[in-house]
């Protein structure tokens, strides 16, 4: 089995990997901890321009890797694969199109993010999950 989990350091991102990993320890699947980057560009001059690379990159880096360990702490004893990805985009397209490109059995995500933005009952990202999404989603509050 190969659990997909999403993490964006929120809190509920943090809720939703510590009950990923212990689906995977308790069926012995492997957890993979995906961050997705998205680059938000600006027009300067006429030129469309994508600032800090380096450091949406060392965050994103350092993002999944504070996941990772969160998941060993989770997983205590328990002897199960643990991977990181980043991966670029839309967050729900990137999510969707990697969950299924490595043939995840499940996807979990927080129900709501870092976004300033706000929804009522669940974040924008988790909605197009579902939506998009041709693997059971667990949306943790």
């Amino acid at each position: 089995m190969h659990y997909v989990v999403a993490t964006d350091g929120s809190t509920a991102s943090d809720e939703a990997v510590a009950y990923a990993t212990r689906h995977a320890v308790a069926l012995g699947a492997t957890l993979e901890i995906v961050h997705v980057l998205t680059p938000e560009t600006e027009l300067i001059d006429g030129e469309v321009i994508m600032p800090g690379d380096d450091t949406a990159f060392e965050t994103g880096e350092q993002t999944v890797e504070r996941a990772h360990r969160l998941a060993r702490e989770e997983a205590g004893d328990a002897d199960i694969e643990v991977r990181t990805e980043l991966l670029t985009g839309r967050p729900a397209d990137a999510l969707t199109e990697y969950a299924e490109e490595v043939e995840a059995d499940a996807l979990y995500l927080g129900h709501r993010g870092l976004s300033t933005e706000r929804e009522r009952v669940v974040g924008s990202v988790a909605k197009s999950v579902l939506d998009k999404a041709t693997i059971p989603v667990t949306i943790i509050r």
